[in-house]
């Protein structure tokens, strides 16, 4: 069981306490509203890997030459990798009841924790909106599929796009403000019967394939370009660790916050299991069932169909209907999870006094609106994808940080009510731990050029930070942890 750790503050402390950093949603769960077992957390994650983006990453692979075995071995080798950091991070949430934005005090004051908390938040954001974009639009073309495009209109002055899509993705979005209102216990709740019906989804699907087309088509049995022969003889391996790392940073923004969840746990071996049983294994099932399918869809259609949205728009009779239900559900449950909670903390950790959870998973409701989604989409293309998905692997530094502060620094041991404390503590100078902001600094510093030239903002750049951003999760966990540990331990003290 989770070790007894104070969750309230005595008298004494409570006064002490800074209503400036406190409210009822960052303060530590409470042992008897620790619910959350291991069929809790293996559903939250096979809920959330069930989506579209999932779906379509071993597409990316098979194109880049991969085999369908390299493909999955590859997604699932990334996974587990992820796991460990996913783990070794929510053991903090588990162990003392408060989520990631409160953590962050520890190693960069409370002043200081806002910053990597707000880029945590807003990289979540823009997924927020992207996604939410992706399921209106998915009930749009099912719509106009079912009725002979009845729902296709003229685009509306300034927003660009017709009624229909307006009100596709008003309507999808309009869903999440349901479980924002009621918390993260009915997102659980949602997780929790999500999941099997996506299982259930997922296999019907696969065996809809291998009916339709007598076999899973010759896909399957496709060589990889990287073979003796191939046209991309010697090239795997620089493959396979540019792709290991676009895996790890796949979720790596979820390792961050994970304690948003796993201060909900009944137990470290909980959340331990749980996680486990729900990420790797089903990351790699649903890249299966990926190349299967697409590889059946050469045959039954003419053409590879990797996009599940125009698969289901292709199926045609009651199938498009139970697809309609499926995408909406998959893309549902992985936004409310991994990108409503983590900006919901983290702009009620900018000013808890007056901002709650509640009112925080509003904001980031409001800024899915106000980014326009679908001009991103349409005028960045691609760009807006690399730069979120870099965005997300340079927030590896950050992980680096809070583990070695926690396991190296801290050895496990947080004191709760000075989280809570400007002067306590973790006050640092005025609220800002220098250690930890010039750790995070020293980690980013790396990966920037290699980042700003994927993003299209340098043109040009020395080949060794290419280089460098190949591996840039794992170059930034590794320096800015290693230099976080280093000032830590030359302070006085330490």
């Amino acid at each position: 069981m989770i070790e007894a750790v104070a969750t309230t503050l005595a008298p004494a402390q409570e006064l002490s306490r800074d209503a400036r950093l406190w409210n009822e949603d960052l303060a530590p769960v409470e042992p008897a509203s620790r619910t959350w077992d291991a069929t809790a957390y293996a559903a939250l994650w096979v809920a959330m890997v069930a989506c579209v983006p999932t779906y379509l990453l071993a597409g990316g692979l098979i194109a880049a030459g991969m085999n369908w075995v390299e493909a999955v071995l590859t997604v699932f080798l990334g996974n587990l990798i992820v796991l460990i950091p996913m783990v070794a991070i929510g053991h903090m949430g588990a162990k003392y009841g408060v989520p990631f934005p409160v953590l962050l005090r520890a190693a960069f004051g409370p002043q200081g924790a806002k910053i990597p908390a707000l880029a945590r938040g807003l990289v979540a954001c823009g997924w927020f909106g992207i996604n939410t974009w992706v399921g209106g639009s998915a009930i749009y073309v099912i719509l106009n599929t079912l009725t002979g495009d009845a729902f296709r209109g003229a685009p509306l002055p300034v927003l660009g796009i017709d009624a229909a899509q307006t009100i596709c993705f008003l309507a999808f979005w309009a869903m999440h403000l349901f479980f924002i209102r009621h918390g993260t216990e009915s997102i659980r709740w949602l997780e929790m019967l999500s999941a099997p019906f996506l299982l259930v989804m997922a296999f019907a699907l696969l065996a809809w394939a291998y009916v339709s087309a007598d076999g899973f088509g010759e896909m399957l049995s496709a060589p990889s370009a990287f073979a003796a022969g191939g046209p991309r003889e010697g090239e795997f391996w620089g493959v396979f660790f540019i792709s290991l790392t676009g895996m790890v940073g796949f979720w790596a923004t979820m390792a961050l916050n994970v304690p948003d969840f796993t201060r909900f746990a009944k137990s470290q071996k909980a959340q331990m299991i749980g996680q486990a049983i729900g990420l790797p294994v089903p990351m790699a099932l649903f890249a299966f069932i990926s190349v299967a399918v697409t590889s059946a869809t050469v045959k039954i259609y003419g053409e590879a169909i990797w996009n599940p949205v125009d698969l289901a728009g292709r199926m045609g009779g009651f199938a498009v209907v139970i697809a309609l239900v499926a995408l909406v559900v998959a893309t549902l449950t992985t936004n409310l999870a991994a990108n409503v909670v983590a900006p919901a903390y983290g702009f009620s950790n900018l000013a808890p006094a007056r901002i709650s959870y509640r009112m925080g998973g509003y904001i980031t409701a409001a800024i899915g609106i106000a980014i326009f989604p679908w001009k991103l989409v349409e005028d960045a293309g691609a760009y807006i994808f690399t730069w979120l998905v870099g965005y997300s692997a340079l927030l590896g530094p950050i992980a680096g940080i809070l583990i070695a502060d926690y396991f190296l620094v801290r050895k496990m041991r947080l004191d709760v009510d000075e989280l809570f404390r400007s002067d306590g503590a973790y006050g640092g100078s005025g609220g800002w731990n220098v250690a930890g902001l010039a750790a995070f600094a020293i980690g980013v510093a790396p990966n920037a050029p290699g980042f700003l030239h994927a993003a299209g903002a340098l043109k040009s750049v020395p080949a060794i930070f290419d280089g460098i951003y190949v591996a840039a999760w794992f170059v930034g966990f590794a320096v800015a942890g290693a230099a976080y540990y280093l000032f830590m331990g030359a302070r006085p003290g330490s």
